[in-house]
């Protein structure tokens, strides 16, 4: 287990830049990023998920983030994830029949459609983990609120609390490397103690959860204290909620914000439309 956590945190981290992508209104991002997630959920065709990692990486390319610094969460956890991914093959093999028997040895028995399910699996939660990351990667945290904020703007008509919502989000995607950070001070401090969290690796995973028992209890304490200075620093400001504040960013849409979210609309949907009802 590696000390620099916060390195393979990309959640909530910016990377400023002057490319497209940096430039897109903020609305722009979140509606695309959902549109994609909900394409990669949903899809059951191997074929349309690549498609749509392909057009993630791509994305990614285009904001000239580096594609190792983006996957780098995804390789360290590469491992657990094909020990996983084995299990799942060998229980669908077992448990769905029907399709082409590649491997029958034993216990062990492997089909063509548990392997495509496997591979549908590893590419979705790889084009989720990207998808998550980017909208954080290229848009600061203050502009990614006020856009959810503008999206979820017609709900307040029915009562809808639209900017504690908004501001829910920018706490939880702050407090994401803020907590990241708090547990690699702790693990260090361990570590200077004489403990072997960070000389221990994924294959030994009962020294991992008993070295890990030690730093639940301080990671907890140190994440209510950040909430209650965070609670007191905004009451020593007169907060009070969304009643008479006005914003200091103002958004502007533009007409290649208008075009890059009917583009990516209608991307997503021919390809759930070419793609619907194969696995392949």
């Amino acid at each position: 287990m590696s000390l620099e956590l916060s390195r393979n945190i990309l959640i909530g981290q910016y990377i400023p830049g002057a490319t497209l992508i940096h430039r897109l209104d903020p609305r722009t991002k979140i509606l695309c990023t959902l549109f994609l997630l909900f394409a990669v959920s949903f899809t059951r065709s191997l074929t349309a998920a690549v498609i749509y990692l392909v057009t993630i990486l791509a994305l990614v390319g285009l904001s000239r983030i580096p594609i190792a610094f983006v996957l780098r969460p995804f390789i360290r956890g590469l491992p657990v994830i094909l020990f996983f991914l084995s299990f799942s093959i060998l229980y669908l093999s077992w448990f769905q029949p029907g399709s082409l028997i590649l491997i029958d040895w034993g216990f062990i028995r492997v089909t063509s459609e548990a392997l495509l399910q496997a591979a549908l699996s590893l590419v979705r939660l790889m084009s989720i983990l990207l998808l998550v990351s980017l909208p954080t990667l290229t848009t600061r945290i203050t502009e990614l609120t006020h856009g959810v904020e503008l999206l979820l703007q017609p709900g307040a008509r029915i009562g809808l609390p639209v900017h504690e919502l908004a501001l829910v989000i920018t706490i939880a995607l702050r407090f994401v490397p803020i907590l990241t950070e708090e547990l690699e001070r702790v693990i260090k401090a361990q570590a200077s103690r004489g403990g072997e969290i960070g000389e221990l690796s994924w294959k030994q995973p009962r020294q991992i959860a008993q070295s890990l028992l030690p730093l639940v209890v301080p990671l907890f304490v140190n994440a209510f204290r950040r909430a209650e200075e965070l609670a007191v620093a905004m009451e020593a400001r007169g907060y009070l909620g969304g009643r008479g504040r006005t914003k200091f960013i103002q958004l502007h849409g533009t007409w290649i914000d208008l075009i890059v979210t009917v583009a990516m609309l209608v991307f997503v949907a021919g390809v759930w439309y070419a793609t619907s009802g194969r696995w392949l």
